[in-house]
This record gives structure tokens, C-alpha cells and sequence, in this order.
């Protein structure tokens, strides 16, 4: 018989002290385990993660070694591999609290019109983070809140999930998958090794609105995010930033005709005088970041009229 739950854990070249803080939490789930199964893909990591995570606590779960490196290519493998009618994406840096795999099996019985949602993201500093980071904690997936959010508008940011801990149900899993086999995703998204390009986990949330579905934010899951100190450096969030920018275009292109045309020029001569105007008011910090947006958003637009 099929799992209720699938849990999915996607890890190349894992931290080993993050992710037995993550396995240990999945142990330690008040879900009996019976009622789901866990699948670790190991990414191509140097080290094969079988030879040194232990999962056999687990009555049904696997390691599943996928060799084509980028996060994209290990969730769909884990979407093939599955048999759940949810899938739980947690990534090698997501503690769970106990109680939440209960909860996202309660939420998919409660609100059967959602195909996918997730919740609360607290932070796990290793370090206090400097005070200027703060601005930018959202994108390292923080996210905090009081009330539940749902919608199926997919431009709804309020009530879009984010990839740890997503809950995607079944159909629309295998919809992105074949959007994947059929050609439709020419441009891959997603982290492959030290690339910051991220956006894969959008795409899978809108396919549920693609669907006729709604995508749905709860305060009942919760997760802490472990985050090392060399993720809260001026030199990583920009790189960052300008993954987010370039990913965010490349993204929209996916459901928008929207192409270069001969009004491009002006448009963005206009652009570069209001941002000269922009840039003279901002100290250096901020005009680092200010140019890594306008960077990730330059490749993007050269990526995609390449592709006209």
C-alpha cells in the first residue's frame, strides 16, 4: 500500500551536523511511520550519503543516488521515485518540528482544493547575525507569521509557498515532472553546486494554480532553517540577490509571451538615467546590491532573448 506522505530530502555535499539535525527530527515525527516514507537523494555528493547517514530507523525509506548535479534534477527524481499522495520537500538544512508532518497530512484532508502549501520558517543561527542583515533574512526563506494564507492567484506572494518544507500533492507533482519530460522547462532552475539560481520551487507551486488549484501558507507547520555564518556575508547575499533577480525573470517567462521588442531600447535607456539617479543616493553596501539585481536581471533578459 501507498504512503500517505512522502518525505523527500534532496542533499549534495551536505554539513553532516545539519543533516542528522534534520534526520533526527524526521525521527522523532509524532506521524507514525507506517503512514509515510522517506526518500534521501543523494545529489552527487563526494562522499555517497549511504555510507554515512543511517535511515534505517525508518520501516520504508530508501537512499536514492542521483548523479546529474542541480537541485531541479533531484527533486524530479524524487517525484518519480515517490508514491505518496503528498510530497513533503525538506531540505538538508530544515528541523522539523515534531508535530509537523501530522499537521501537513491534517491541512491536506482540511483544504483538498490546495496543491501545495507550507508554513513557517524560523531561523537557527549559528552565530548572531549582523544587525544589517536583517533586511535580507526573507531571502534565506524566513518567514514568520500569525494567521493562515491561501489563494490561487499565482502572483499572490503572501500565500506562495517556499521549497522547505512544501507539501505538493500528487497531481501536481507529476504535472511539473512533465513539464520537465516534455521539454517545456528549457531553462533548468534551481541551485546546481555553488550557482545561487533558485526559482524551481515557485514553478511547482504555481502549477498547482495552473491546475485550477490554490497553494496555501500555515502557522501550524513549523521548521527552523539552520543557517551557517558564511550565508550572512555581504559577498554571499549578493551573489544571492542577483540569483533571485536573474530567477525571477526567468520564471515569469514560463507563463508570458513577453519577449525583447523594438521599444527596448528606450525603455531601457530610461532605466539606466533613473538608475544613475537611484545609485548617487544609496551608501556602497546598498549599491552593491542595487547593481546585483540589475545584473541577474540583464543575464536574464540576454538568456531569454537568445531563446526568441
Amino acid at each position: 500500500m501507498s504512503a500517505q506522505l512522502s518525505v523527500i530530502t534532496c542533499s549534495h555535499n551536505p554539513r553532516s551536523e545539519y543533516l542528522e539535525q534534520v534526520v533526527n527530527a524526521l525521527r522523532t515525527q509524532t506521524l507514525p511511520a507506517d503512514r509515510w516514507e522517506y526518500l534521501l537523494i543523494d545529489n552527487a555528493s563526494a562522499e555517497p550519503l549511504n555510507s554515512r547517514v543511517d535511515i534505517s530507523w525508518h520501516p520504508n525509506a530508501r537512499h536514492i543516488r542521483e548523479p546529474q548535479l542541480g537541485l531541479t534534477h533531484a527533486r524530479l527524481r524524487g517525484i518519480s521515485e515517490s508514491t505518496g499522495e503528498v510530497l513533503v520537500f525538506v531540505d538538508d538544512d530544515n528541523v522539523l518540528d515534531p508535530d509537523f508532518l501530522e499537521q501537513a497530512l491534517k491541512i491536506s484532508e482540511e483544504w483538498p482544493r490546495l496543491g501545495t502549501w507550507a508554513g513557517q520558517t524560523r531561523p537557527g543561527f549559528e552565530a548572531p547575525p549582523p544587525d544589517w542583515t536583517r533586511r535580507y533574512w526573507g531571502r534565506l526563506v524566513i518567514r514568520e507569521f500569525d494567521s493562515d494564507r491561501w489563494s490561487n492567484g499565482p502572483s499572490d506572494a503572501d500565500a506562495m509557498p517556499c521549497g522547505a518544507g512544501m507539501c505538493v500533492r500528487r497531481s501536481v507533482a507529476d504535472y511539473y515532472l512533465e513539464l520537465h519530460k516534455s521539454g517545456k522547462r528549457s531553462v533548468m532552475m534551481d541551485r546546481a553546486g555553488s550557482s545561487l539560481i533558485s526559482g524551481g520551487d515557485s514553478d511547482m507551486a504555481i502549477c498547482a494554480c495552473d491546475l485550477g488549484m490554490g497553494m496555501g501558507m500555515f502557522a501550524s507547520l513549523k521548521l527552523t532553517h539552520l543557517i551557517p555564518p558564511d550565508r550572512l556575508t555581504e559577498d554571499y547575499l549578493v551573489r544571492l540577490v542577483e540569483g533571485l533577480a536573474y530567477s525571477a525573470i526567468v520564471l515569469d517567462s514560463f507563463r508570458t509571451s513577453s519577449r525583447t521588442n523594438g521599444h527596448s531600447t528606450g525603455r531601457r535607456f530610461s532605466s539606466s538615467v533613473a538608475d544613475l539617479a537611484r545609485l548617487c543616493i544609496r551608501n556602497k553596501r546598498e549599491r552593491r546590491f542595487f547593481r546585483a539585481v540589475r545584473r541577474g536581471q540583464q543575464k536574464a533578459e540576454i538568456l531569454l532573448a537568445g531563446k526568441a
